[in-house]
This record gives structure tokens, C-alpha cells and sequence, in this order.
């Protein structure tokens, strides 16, 4: 039987073979995982769908395929138990010459490959050191490679290397090349998902961008009285949960244009993703329903979601249904401004910058120094005009200058 690459989450198209776990002649169980794959969003397994031999493989490390292509033929476990059965059957009612002859008759055993027991984040380290995971010796449950298997064999490698070094003689290097050194850099698998996706949403939404300035001064005084007070809440959280709020106030801007319909769908529930930037491109882990939960439970479970990209854990379940879109890119100094890309079928999406400390003329006509943040919101020009976005990130600013309000919103 053949088996084939089907869609592991959200409208897949393609993604690209990353590694095969198992060999030609290898027996696999049910679920058994067979092919790394890489998505634009994640790194997922693809598993066996019954037991048997696996015979033979379509596709090759670092091909990309579209959803269908058959990647391998698996000789399912019943074809492989009737032949068997028919073997003892032969073995067993003839006589000795008879067995003879069956033996001779019989085809030589492939060489039998165990299958290499690791996750997908532990390949991955394996891969950016260039080590051969099957020469590590795994420690986890049932023979697994773990992470520490890996670093710990890197580490054995290198002290052989300079054990070996010190009783080399030392050789005379020759010199570099002369002229212009290239480096090339496979554009496959998460980044050229990520391209195709970015080029449809511009083709797409005619992208406006509004940028404002918010006053974050109180927010920081709020946020050490809280933790002070042993409740550490991220930033992050507030913003998310004051840009639910104001979405309960533009509903336009939490909807989906569906064109063939000519209309407007305005969604139930605030499923806002996150953008977090990985070593493997960026990727949108999703806090459901926002508008539902409190200050500390979207900080926790934006804690979580955080944490499992950054090690690849994300499931399929934790990157669907966004409704809305935040990148935070402050940590990473960007201070003026920038014109976020929508995540298509969304229509908006805010982005938070490095907030600055300024002078600012008060009510009073005085000079003080405030912190000050930029934020740029792009959203679909079909959908909204320039002054409902400029509503909206005006309510935003009211509840960030005056946190405090947040906390008549709980729920």
C-alpha cells in the first residue's frame, strides 16, 4: 500500500521531507512514525497507518511535495503474516529433504535497521551539529534518543577530536582561496511556506496601516505593584487582553471577508495568535478564547504556548483558528514602526514596538518624562476605514494608560 502525505492542519498544501525514521526493509507497528515533515508552521511525523515491511520510499530528504504524493510503499502486517504462515506451513509437513529444499528455494533475509526512537526537535539538534543520530546511544524510555543524548555525544566528539589532535602533528594549513566566497541557503520547508503565504496576503488585502503612540508609563507602575505583590504579569498580557476588549467594541475588526459570499462574517470568540520568532522562521501559537479568560490565565498560557515553540512542541490544535494577530518585536529593539502583514483570512493585525522614555507636555503645560511606545496596526481596507482604526487604537490606548480598568474586564 501506498502511503501518502495528508493534510496535518490548516489547509496544508505542501511541505518538505525533512528525514526518513525508518529503512527499506524495516517492520513498523501501527502509528510508528515514518517521515519527518516541515510545514510553514511546524515539524510533524508522519505515521504508519497499519503494521508491515516498509519496501520501498518515493521521496528523498529535502524534497517538497504537495498533499497526496505518495511518499512510501508499506507491505501491510497481513500480507507479511500469510507469507510467513505459508513458510511454517511448508517447514513443518515436509520431510527433511523437503525442508532442504524449501530453505535453498528461499530468498536471503534483508538486513534488519531498528528504528531510531527520537522526537522531532531532537533530530533537529542532530542535524544543525551534523551528527548521525544513529550512532548515539539513546537513554529515554524503550532506547529514545533525548536531547541530552545528543549534546552528551557532541561533547564526547569533541573531546576524542582534541585528544586526537594533540597527538597529530600539527599540519601547515595552506592559504584561503582567493576571490568572493558564496553561501547558498536551502529556501524549503517553514521559510518557503512562510513566503507563499506573505506574497498571497499582499496579492490579497489591500493592507492600510495606522501608527500611534501609547503612553505605557502607568502600565509599568502598575505591573511592579503587582509584582511586588508576587503576581508577575507580562506586558504582553495586558495588551492582549485590552485588544479583546476593544475588540468586544469593533467586532469588524475580528471577521473574515468571504467573497464568493459577498459578506462579512464577524466571529464569536477572540482567538488571538501570537507571533513568536523561532531558529526556524515565525510562527502564530493561538490563545483561545481570550475574551473569556483572565489577566493571569492568558499570561500563563501565553507563557506556555511561547515555550513550546521555541522547542518545537507546538500541536496542530495550538496554531488553528486565529481570529486576530499581535507581534511583539519591542524585546528586539524596533522602536519607529513597521507595516505588519496580515494573516490571510484575518483582516487586522497590531504590532507593539521598543517603548522609549520622552519628554511629554502635560495637561499642565509641564515637561515630564513619560514612557512612550509605538504600535502600527495593518488592517483590510475592504473591511474598514482609516477612522474606525483609529477608534479602535484609541480605546486601546485608554485602557494601557489606565490599566487598572482591566481589572473590572476579568472575564
Amino acid at each position: 500500500m501506498e502511503v501518502k502525505l495528508h493534510d496535518i492542519g490548516e489547509g496544508m498544501a505542501e511541505a518538505s521531507i525533512n528525514c526518513l525514521l525508518v529503512k527499506p526493509g524495516d517492520f513498523v507497528k501501527a502509528d510508528d512514525p515514518l517521515v519527518e515533515v516541515q510545514t510553514d508552521k511546524m515539524t510533524a511525523e508522519i505515521p504508519s497507518p497499519t503494521s508491515g515491511v516498509v519496501k520501498e520510499f518515493l521521496v528523498a530528504p529535502g524534497d517538497t511535495v504537495p498533499v497526496g504524493t505518495p511518499l512510501l510503499i508499506l507491505d501491510s502486517d497481513k500480507k507479511v503474516e500469510t507469507e510467513g504462515k505459508t513458510k511454517e506451513t511448508a517447514f513443518a509437513s515436509g520431510s527433511g529433504q523437503g525442508t532442504v529444499a524449501v530453505m535453498q528455494k528461499a530468498e536471503p533475509l534483508k538486513p534488519f535497521f531498528p528504528r531510531i526512537l527520537a522526537s522531532p526537535y531532537t533530530r533537529k539538534i542532530a542535524r544543525d551539529f551534523s551528527v548521525n543520530i544513529e550512532q548515539i546511544t539513546g537513554t529515554g524510555p524503550a532506547g529514545r534518543i533525548v536531547d541530552d543524548d545528543v549534546y552528551h555525544f557532541i561533547e564526547q566528539s569533541k573531546t576524542k577530536a582534541n585528544n586526537l589532535s594533540q597527538r597529530e602533528p600539527t599540519l601547515q594549513t595552506a592559504p584561503p582561496p582567493t576571490g568572493k566566497q558564496e553561501k547558498t541557503v536551502p529556501f524549503r520547508g517553514r521559510r518557503k511556506q512562510i513566503a507563499k503565504n506573505l506574497l498571497y496576503s499582499i496579492q490579497t488585502i489591500p493592507h492600510c496601516t495606522h501608527f500611534e503612540e501609547i503612553d505605557v508609563t502607568d502600565l509599568i507602575e502598575f505591573r511592579k505593584e503587582l509584582k511586588a505583590a508576587g503576581k508577575n504579569i507580562s506586558a504582553s498580557a495586558f495588551f492582549i487582553k485590552a485588544l479583546s476588549v476593544c475588540l468586544k467594541e469593533f467586532p469588524i475588526f475580528n471577521a473574515v471577508l468571504d467573497e464568493q459570499e459577498e459578506e462579512i462574517r464577524l466571529l464569536e470568540g477572540h482567538h488571538i495568535g501570537t507571533a513568536v520568532d523561532t531558529e526556524d522562521g515565525l510562527i502564530v501559537p493561538v490563545i483561545k478564547s481570550v475574551d473569556k479568560k483572565s489577566l493571569p490565565q492568558i499570561n500563563q498560557e501565553m507563557k506556555a504556548l511561547t515555550e513550546k515553540a521555541l522547542n518545537q512542541e507546538l500541536a496542530i490544535s495550538d496554531i488553528q483558528g486565529g481570529t486576530f494577530t499581535v507581534s511583539n518585536v519591542g524585546p528586539l529593539g524596533g522602536s519607529i514602526g513597521a507595516t505588519p502583514i496580515i494573516q490571510h483570512p484575518q483582516v487586522a493585525l497590531v504590532s507593539f514596538h521598543k517603548t522609549k522614555r520622552m519628554p511629554v507636555v502635560n495637561e499642565k503645560d509641564e515637561i515630564e518624562i513619560r514612557s512612550i511606545m509605538n504600535i502600527s496596526m495593518s488592517f483590510d481596507h475592504r473591511v474598514a476605514d482609516g477612522a474606525t482604526a483609529v477608534k479602535f487604537t484609541n480605546l486601546f490606548a485608554d485602557y494601557i494608560k489606565n490599566p487598572k480598568m482591566l481589572l473590572l474586564e476579568l472575564v
